[in-house]
């Protein structure tokens, strides 16, 4: 019985973004990794598992997972938060990291074993207009994949307008604002051009990203419906998931929601009243594997399937974790993916493998994945200091100045 002997976080990337926790053990070599990683407050995630979790676990067995998730769950007094709920995604991935490396086995075996060979993902394509954008799908289908996201550009794309004649005097941005009656009508026209260059086999998905009141969502929601599409994506913000009753009362489009969620219990209204088809939320944000196994349990109950939520920003031990939940989830629906460079991947030997429009997991003992510590030292910028690290989220505006939540 292996118990935690310390607890570590290794910042990594050019701009420190990724924040990687090791748990050590008492056991010679034996240790594991998870994701703790938050593009906009890594450092407050470094605090939280330093100053409030790494005391409380060391000396603790590290196999009571379960036991261990719901004292950190209880930890803080205040549950849910953002910054908690990632510093205890990541010890939990850890801590199922060291059960596959005792049980010598890898953790979707541990999990129920597999329920497929290998596990389906998407593309994402994107341009400035539809001929880049078409250039990007095609690109995308000749790699292998059956699935593919479409934007115009950045998430709103299709809905900024750059012309200064909406504007009121003393506006507030010189840039692009975001207007939804722009939007909404460019999105649809999109997709019917997509059906007709690709024909109706091709399965799409689009991401709103919570840019729409809700009344303009179900509108689009709505538009959508003769494109068929795999799903919408947050076409609502986390501030008004009641109107998900009103949309699915609407129309028949398959609606994924998720991406902004940190407390599993948000999805139990939304699952139970069959008002989503997949949940996408991020393992790390949601509390790790421990709790996205109980979240997909549920979906299964009420036909929900799950397309856990990867985004650009994140790092390779997050995206293990979650294809081996896909390998043992029976319903698994979809897998973001996403792609990392050849210097990244040295600083992750066993990282996840693509081909074609698939992932395949590793068959080595736990994740399967490490963190050589001397490379993702070399892989951050020489001038990186965290003092000066500041990266807020970007946010868009309206031509009037007001801001247009993500």
């Amino acid at each position: 019985m292996a118990t935690i002997k310390q607890i570590r976080c290794i910042r990594t990337r050019r701009n420190g973004s990724w924040t990687i926790v090791k748990v050590m053990t008492d056991q010679d070599g034996l240790y594991g990794i998870g994701s703790a990683s938050d593009l906009y407050n890594p450092e407050a995630v470094v605090q939280v598992i330093e100053q409030l979790i790494a005391p409380l676990l060391v000396g603790k067995d590290a196999d009571r997972i379960e036991d261990i998730w719901q004292t950190l769950h209880l930890s803080g007094y205040w549950r849910h938060g953002s910054i908690q709920q990632t510093a205890i995604g990541a010890i939990d991935m850890a801590l199922w990291d060291i059960k596959g490396k005792e049980a010598g086995k890898p953790v979707y075996q541990l999990l129920g074993g597999a329920c497929r060979s290998a596990v389906p993902c998407y593309g994402h394509a994107g341009g400035k207009d539809l001929s880049m954008l078409v250039e990007e799908v095609h690109r995308y289908l000749e790699e292998g994949y059956t699935v593919v996201r479409c934007q115009l550009g950045a998430y709103g794309g299709g809905g900024f307008r750059e012309d200064l004649t909406n504007r009121p005097e003393g506006s507030w941005t010189n840039g692009p604002v975001f207007d939804e009656q722009t939007y909404l009508n460019a999105i649809p026209a999109m997709f019917e051009q997509l059906r007709l260059k690709f024909g109706p086999e091709i399965q799409f998905t689009h991401d709103v990203h919570e840019h729409l009141n809700p009344i303009t969502a179900i509108q689009l929601t709505k538009r959508l419906e003769p494109y068929h599409l795999f799903f919408l994506e947050d076409a609502l913000p986390p501030d008004q998931l009641g109107w998900y009753r009103q949309l699915r009362q609407q129309c028949s489009t398959p609606q994924a929601v998720g991406e902004l969620f940190t407390n599993p219990q948000e999805f139990v209204p939304l699952i139970q009243e069959r008002l989503i088809d997949f949940i996408r939320v991020r393992v790390s944000k949601a509390g790790g594997i421990s709790a996205c196994r109980k979240i997909a349990a549920l979906g299964e109950t009420f036909g929900v399937r799950t397309a856990w939520q990867e985004g650009g920003e994140n790092d390779p031990v997050n995206q293990a974790a979650a294809v081996h939940l896909d390998m043992a989830i029976w319903n698994f629906g979809i897998q973001e993916i996403n792609h990392f460079t050849e210097e990244e991947q040295e600083v992750f030997p066993g990282c996840i493998e693509r081909k074609g429009g698939y992932l395949y997991v590793s068959e080595k003992p736990g994740l399967g994945i490490d963190i050589d510590e001397d490379k993702a030292a070399l892989l951050l910028e020489a001038d990186w200091n965290k003092s000066k690290y500041h990266r807020p989220y970007p946010l868009d505006r309206k031509a009037d100045g007001t801001i247009v939540r993500p």
